[in-house]
């Protein structure tokens, strides 16, 4: 049998596009999924949206593991190892289960006539099956890219939830945010709670959402939130009204509208997984996710966020400027070329002191002179090779009352984790001390 590098491998060639491909469309994924004669035996959940995704599937975790549920969570991007895109009650999958996993499904591929499933499907696929040997109460899906056509939306969502639309991936899902509205409305289903919490959504969203018939819940009209001074409540028109709930375990106002919309979908699926609100406190409290604001260390501090669009940008601008004030903000920075890198880097205008500009790999990644030209003259800018060498100088030139911010994409967080995991605390001393 085949060890989990090993399929990783082979799912990265297995379509022609390769891991970093895409080609949406829920015919492949269907033909593999009859073929497993998979069933949805539990409540199921799809999480879609241009930012909080993770956040919000993050969230409901949370709060139905403190109801005593037990919860399968699919996720993507991951970090550090492909395991962390699939947890069973709060753990990551081990190795042996996702090979079994593997193994199936590329039966089933076999079987439909050898579809060339992309890297992103077949994972979907397994993942299920994960869930399907472990007997979990209810899935927790998040949408890869898009929604309409995203291998998630093979599965029929008892409740869906759009996070917020934004401009990102415009090539595949359009130019505007009516566009992408509408493709990211195509994960809702008649008759089913469609939640949305983007404050402003695109027409197209609220016109298929009434088209077909979902049971749509708007933040701002239909449940919300309000700052207190050490937490916040919560409101929904189904009567719900929580006082005084302690900050989700996040960073960030901005995380308040998605522990919102996952309290909206706890009570809209109360019928078949009820919760407590203690159950919702003690879950907002214990919600971690890495890569989103993560402080690492405090002197010199350093902060780790997966920021790639200028959405997010914006909020990473907001959480900074909440933090106080340093001697100097150096910016380690990585981005794909196939993003808004100027759009996005703009957000940070004025906070940074530094720019210590990384190229990524791969035929997606953007070259250190491409960030360069999108921070503009006038500022104080290197470039390097990579990642991890943008940090080792940053951390070399910071003192004790400097910030180091690393973002700008998944890739960049996850190379400066693992040369944090290699350097070890006494040479992440050295440096600064070098």
């Amino acid at each position: 049998m085949k060890s989990l590098p090993d399929w990783l491998e082979f799912l990265e060639k297995l379509h022609p596009k390769g891991q970093a491909g895409i080609e949406l469309g829920l015919a492949r994924v269907a033909r593999v999924q009859a073929e497993l004669e998979q069933r949805q035996t539990c409540p199921v959940i799809v999480v879609g949206g241009t930012n909080g995704k993770g956040s919000t599937c993050a969230c409901l975790e949370a709060i139905w593991r403190a109801a005593g549920y037990r919860i399968g969570c699919y996720t993507s991007p991951h970090l550090l190892a492909y395991e962390e895109r699939v947890r069973v009650d709060g753990a990551t999958a081990d190795a042996a289960e996702l090979c079994a996993a593997f193994v199936r499904v590329e039966a089933a591929r076999q079987a439909a006539g050898g579809v060339a499933l992309t890297y992103f499907e077949f994972g979907t696929l397994a993942a299920w099956e994960v869930f399907a040997a472990a007997r979990v109460e209810a899935v927790l899906l998040e949408v890869g890219l898009g929604g309409r056509l995203d291998a998630v939306n093979v599965y029929d969502a008892d409740a869906a939830v759009v996070t917020g639309v934004a401009l990102d991936h415009t090539d595949w899902l359009g130019p505007d945010r009516e566009s992408i509205g509408r493709e990211k409305a195509g994960i809702y289903r008649a008759g089913r709670p469609a939640i949305c919490a983007d404050a402003n959504p695109p027409k197209t969203l609220l016109a298929h959402a009434r088209a077909i018939g979902a049971e749509l819940f708007l933040i701002g009209r239909d449940f919300g939130h309000e700052r207190a001074r050490d937490g916040w409540s919560y409101w929904d028109r189904q009567g719900a009204r929580y006082a005084d709930l302690p900050n989700p375990a996040l960073p960030g106002g901005h995380q308040l509208g998605n522990a919102s919309a996952a309290i909206m979908t706890v009570g809209a699926l109360a019928d078949r997984l009820p919760a407590s609100e203690r159950a919702i406190r003690d879950g907002l409290s214990a919600v971690r996710l890495p890569g989103r604001f993560q402080r690492v260390r405090e002197r010199p501090a350093l902060v780790l966020d997966v920021a790639h669009n200028p959405q997010a940008m914006a909020c990473l601008a907001e959480n900074l400027d909440a933090m106080g004030s340093f001697r100097h903000t150096l910016a380690v920075v990585g981005m794909l070329a196939d993003k808004d890198i100027a759009g996005s880097l703009r957000m940070l205008a004025g906070r940074i002191d530094r720019w210590l500009l990384a190229r990524l790999d791969g035929p997606r990644g953007a070259r250190a002179e491409v960030l360069a030209a999108a921070v503009g003259a006038g500022v104080r800018a290197e470039g390097f090779g990579s990642p991890a060498e943008a940090f080792r100088r940053a951390m070399g030139l910071a003192e004790e009352d400097d910030r180091i911010v690393v973002f700008g994409s998944f890739h960049t967080v996850a190379a400066v984790l693992r040369e944090i995991g290699r350097a070890g605390s006494q040479n992440l001393q050295n440096w600064r001390d070098s």
